[in-house]
């Protein structure tokens, strides 16, 4: 069975993936502080799963950084909702 991902659990995923590994974590060893699952983490990255703000929260204090840094990722989509648009054109949806 494939699973579905989510663009915006996409984006989130690799925000999370990559302060996990600026901090040398396992999925395990955050699963463990965060008080779930590795699958659940693993689902987190992959965008399977969205994580609740609940969840977030943990995440953050988890990995040591604000709840904003997990979520700065969403303030650099551009127009037509890709990451990668904005960051060559510079543009920021929301922002004139």
């Amino acid at each position: 069975m494939t699973l579905k991902t989510q663009p915006e659990g996409e984006i989130f995923g690799r925000r999370l993936r990559e302060l996990r590994l600026e901090r040398n974590l396992t999925q395990s060893a955050l699963a463990q502080i965060v008080a779930t699952s590795k699958p659940f983490i693993s689902d987190m990255e992959r965008g399977v799963k969205v994580p609740s703000l609940t969840m977030i929260l943990r995440l953050a204090e988890a990995l040591g950084c604000r709840v904003y840094d997990l979520a700065e990722v969403f303030d650099q989509i551009g127009d037509d909702g890709n990451v990668a648009t904005a960051q060559k054109t510079g543009s920021r949806r929301g922002r004139k």
